[in-house]
């Protein structure tokens, strides 16, 4: 198999070493808009460039005259994702996209429509349903160990802010950061949000208020089934790189994310102390679980298994970040319901 791979950003750099050594991928192209990049990229992952984007489209699969991959790998900048689907949906290219489809959902649904048009795949990068705690968690929810679930605590804590350019860019922190956190609360439980109310705070770096973000931020959330939850998130956590999720039921409760790499210390006498190591940053702590959803593309492209994670899933997590938006800008409840794209 000959896959295309656009964006040699950092994240685009692990997946392309993922994706050279698997066992299923003959070969992988790279392409970005800064061709320089890319081509340091290519020669150092033994991956071959192309000098544009351009090139990488330039031919439909099985044809001649471009690079003729069998499927596309896109980790370029949020604000190209749309187009890209779209491209590659009109060229028949089965796509694995890092999320999200687009900042909006106007976008979103747009490049939904063009995927579903072409009758294409698209595999969104919601790398938490493959790592190995989260899946533990769902099988024990799914399975009634808990017996009747009533809380889940969910959280996404990062080390520093990113850089102040990004943030206009990120769509803010509910869409940004606590987007996973939205998607894999549906994953792990099986049910739906019918109901948010969020708060945030802008007082830490000034570069947030200039934004118009927050760099923290809390969310209380109603299930479908009367569940409760909560998600909260920081940019600014100088423990380390903290993701985590409690789910509580009347039988038993379940944690992922916490072992001897969580940057958390005990305040009570006898507890355990700081890490040697906390995680320093996402790459690090899902590494296992990138690999696993490339891998899985691999798969859905050679028609062995099904897409595990459906581009409808970003839109589903992208409506409960709107609604927390539209939650923290009137000071209020905020129902699914009132959100467009359902």
């Amino acid at each position: 198999m000959r896959i295309g791979l656009i964006g040699t950003g950092r994240i685009g750099t692990f997946h392309s070493a993922a994706l050279v050594g698997h066992p299923g991928v003959d070969s992988l192209v790279v392409a970005d808009v800064d061709a320089a990049r890319a081509a340091d990229l290519a020669a150092r992952v033994g991956a071959e460039a192309v000098p544009s984007v351009d090139a990488l489209f330039a031919s439909a699969p099985g044809t001649e005259g471009g690079p003729g991959v069998d499927a596309l790998v896109i980790t370029a900048a949020t604000s190209a994702h749309a187009e890209l689907i779209g491209r590659a949906a009109r060229a028949g290219l089965p796509v694995f996209c890092e999320k999200p489809i687009a900042l909006d959902l106007p976008g979103t649904l747009a490049a939904l429509a063009e995927v579903e048009a072409a009758g294409t795949v698209l595999q969104l990068g919601f790398q938490r349903r493959f790592d190995a705690g989260y899946a533990a968690a769902r099988e024990a929810v799914r399975a009634g160990r808990l017996g009747r679930l009533h809380t889940v605590r969910a959280m996404t804590s990062d080390p520093a802010p990113p850089p102040a350019a990004y943030l206009p860019l990120s769509g803010g922190l509910y869409r940004d950061c606590l987007v996973h956190d939205f998607d894999i609360l549906r994953w792990v439980t099986g049910r739906e949000v019918v109901e948010v109310y969020a708060v945030g705070s802008d007082a830490g770096p000034a570069m947030f208020r200039e934004a118009g973000d927050v760099d923290t931020a809390a969310v209380l959330l109603t299930l479908d089934d009367g569940t409760l939850a909560t998600a909260t998130a920081t940019r600014c956590n100088g423990a380390g790189y903290d993701v985590r999720m409690e789910l509580a039921g009347e039988n038993d409760q379940v944690a992922v994310g916490v072992n001897d790499r969580t940057p958390l210390t005990s305040a009570e006498p006898d507890g355990p102390p700081a890490p040697d190591k906390p995680w320093p940053g996402f790459l690090e702590r899902f590494a296992p679980a990138y690999e696993a959803e490339l891998a899985a593309f691999v798969e859905v492209v050679r028609g062995e298994r099904d897409n595990p994670c459906d581009g409808r899933e970003a839109l589903h997590a992208l409506r409960i970040a709107e609604a927390c938006e539209r939650s923290r800008a009137e000071r209020r409840p905020v129902r699914l319901a009132e959100i467009d794209g359902g």
